[in-house]
């Protein structure tokens, strides 16, 4: 292993390994697994808490809990140099600052926490401390776009100090929060990250990958000099901190690890708009067949979750023996709740039907593919019930594939990409299907 600090990623949904590649995603943070993940070869490696689809407390006491862990793997490995990412959304909904403050107290101190919402694979850029979304080659401010609306992690600012003053209800104030805007990165910004102390707050440009390169080559100087950095991110700052040479297998070239040439899976559980048009688009390409689950019944109680179960099962069977990939998706209504804790609670139930699904699929199928970041979490830790996975690259800028392990009971050497809601065109998820269905003519 290099001298470069280990990077260790809390990621609060399973899709931010989606610029690297040839690592560890850890489903678990006993000790004995997170020293799996400290000892591995790769540089970087992913802790999956999922902490996205909790409350509040439960993501607090998550992270304490990992942190904690961590500690001791850390002493136990022998490793003093590492940095720590609490990876995110990069359209700022997640648990800020309960999860930084959670780290801070725990894995501390920290000179400073950094915000680093850049994701350039899914068109996201910040600039002048104000983080866009490009759409349609537009960069919109986020705080304009439907995320900021979001009934459990909605915000009213693009300006990420004004941000940060938000989430933090006042404790940061908007004026005190250090800003590395474009020309400081690029001019180099070692210098004044040695200044730094107390875990200040900085929020972080990036309008391309050298730029992210620029500063984390900053940040692992000032590093070895002794100074202490947790990051607030999306998955750009990952790419540059990690530094990795190409995948192995190109991303038009993965349909070789395909099971024995067979049609895949399709489960969609994302809601948010992208989704549901690269899903209508999904639906109209040959070899596929949509099998829609009506979870608003589940509001009826009863035995409603093991009668859509046998439904969507046996319309999964048919499809698979017709020789066709299944697409399950969730009824794309959003339904009201009272309140964010009944939201959650049946975001659960939903969640626990899908997996059911998951784990009734036919066992010979070629691949499968998880749309959505919570549902992609879940396949991974409940569906296939995994410690661990190695991820093998992307398929599709920000498109992570992984492959279950060869004694996995159910689907061994199982290609899985997992697909982020809001990433890609509305061709993307037909594109990927595509990728894996060469030798269908998909």
């Amino acid at each position: 292993m290099s001298n470069k600090p280990k990077i260790i990623v809390l990621d609060d949904d399973p899709t931010g390994s989606q610029t690297v590649h040839s690592c560890l995603l850890l489903m678990g943070w006993d000790v004995d697994t997170l020293r799996l993940g400290l000892r591995d070869d790769a540089p970087i490696f992913f802790i999956l808490t999922n902490t996205r689809a909790l409350t509040p407390d439960a993501a607090t006491k998550v992270t304490r809990e990992v942190c904690q862990n961590l500690k001791l793997a850390l002493d136990a490995e022998g490793i003093k140099d590492f940095l720590v990412v609490s990876r995110s959304d990069s359209t700022l909904r997640g648990h800020y600052p309960v999860e930084t403050d959670a780290i801070a107290q725990e894995l501390g101190s920290f000179d400073a926490h950094f915000l680093v919402p850049a994701f350039f694979e899914g068109g996201r850029i910040t600039r002048d401390s104000t983080h866009y979304l490009i759409i349609d080659g537009v960069p919109t401010p986020v705080h304009e776009t439907e995320f900021a609306r979001d009934s459990v992690f909605g915000y009213h600012y693009s300006y990420l100090p004004k941000y940060v003053e938000e989430k933090t209800n006042g404790q940061i104030n908007a004026d005190s929060v250090e800003r590395f805007i474009l020309e400081d990165i690029r001019a180099g910004s070692q210098e004044r990250l040695m200044q730094l102390t107390g875990n200040r707050c900085g929020v972080v440009d990036g309008e391309t990958q050298a730029d992210l390169n620029q500063f984390a080559q900053d940040i692992l100087t000032a590093a070895s000099q002794g100074k202490r950095f947790l990051f607030r991110s999306a998955a750009s700052i990952l790419t540059a901190l990690a530094a990795l040479p190409p995948q192995a297998i190109a991303a038009e070239n993965m349909a070789k690890y395909v099971r024995d040439g067979k049609p895949g899976a399709v489960i969609v559980g994302s809601h948010v708009k992208k989704t549901t048009q690269q899903l209508e688009k999904l639906l109209q390409a040959s070899g596929t067949v949509g099998i829609e689950v009506e979870v608003s019944k589940l509001l009826d109680g009863g035995n409603a979750s093991a009668t859509l179960l046998e439904s969507a099962l046996g319309m999964v069977n048919q499809a698979h023996n017709d020789g066709k990939t299944p697409v399950v998706y969730t009824s794309r209504q959003e339904l009201t709740f009272t309140d964010v804790e009944t939201r959650l609670a049946f975001g659960i139930q939903v969640s626990s039907l899908l997996m059911a699904i998951v784990q009734g699929l036919p066992s010979d199928i070629g691949f499968l593919i998880s749309k959505g970041g919570i549902t992609s979490n879940d396949v991974l830790s409940t569906g296939l019930n995994l410690t661990f996975a190695r991820l093998l690259g992307q398929i599709l800028a920000g498109c992570s594939m992984v492959r279950t392990p060869s004694d996995h009971p159910q689907f061994p050497n199982l290609p899985l990409v997992l697909f982020p809601g809001n990433v890609g065109n509305a061709d993307a998820l037909t594109v990927v299907y595509q990728r894996l269905s060469k030798h269908l003519g998909g």
